[in-house]
């Protein structure tokens, strides 16, 4: 039996908690410019699947690379790091 390969994980914040088990997190990472030596921040936004409706907007998250869960679908959640506490 072969092996699974690695899958990536990636911390983030949820920015949309519309949709019922979905969420839209953003995730930020910073890199150095390779011409300019300038550090530079970029953010990219993915479709996560949250079975349990656990995570809503401000939450911190930890999710994971998956199989197509739908057109856009591609990760999941795994963890909430940071709940932001409703009042």
């Amino acid at each position: 039996m072969s092996e699974r390969g690695k899958r990536k994980f990636r911390t983030g914040v949820v920015v949309s908690d519309k949709n019922s088990k979905t969420r839209r997190v953003s995730v930020e990472r910073t890199y150095r410019h390779s011409l300019y030596d300038r550090v530079l921040r970029s953010k990219s936004k993915f479709v996560v699947h949250d079975e349990k409706n656990i995570s809503h907007t401000g939450d911190k998250v930890r999710i994971m690379e998956s199989r197509p869960l739908s057109k856009t679908k591609r990760w999941v959640l795994v963890e909430v790091i940071n709940k932001i506490s409703e009042i």
